[in-house]
């Protein structure tokens, strides 16, 4: 679904019909310790940016919403359900479940420097 920003996720939900007025973010939701979330931090979430990314369907992610001096910001932290590990870089996967796109990825990063 199009969130607030203009980009899509697929953990924003909003139900407007027949006066009813619901807006959520349901990755933050389910967070236990988290600030209450508003329609503008969509603006300045990195979760629709990873999901154009990297969509693997073992990447499982997990966001709190933090306060950083006077904004707000998400942050996210990426776990892979196939291999049991931690994901260092959700942006590219764990490098075990797709090891051709993240050689790829890697390589490209390399000639950056």
């Amino acid at each position: 679904m199009r969130t607030p920003a203009g980009t899509e996720c697929r953990y924003y939900y909003e139900d407007f019909h027949r006066s009813r007025s619901v807006q959520e973010c349901r990755l933050l939701e389910r967070s236990e310790s988290t600030l209450p979330w508003e329609p503008r931090v969509c603006a300045v979430c990195p979760v629709p940016s990873i999901l154009r990314a990297n969509n693997c369907s073992h990447m499982e992610l997990h966001a709190r919403l933090t306060r950083r001096w006077l904004r707000r910001r998400v942050e996210v932290e990426a776990f892979c359900t196939d291999q049991q590990v931690p994901v260092e870089n959700p942006y590219v996967g764990c490098g075990h479940c797709h090891p051709r796109a993240a050689a790829v990825l890697t390589a490209g990063e390399e000639g950056t420097e």
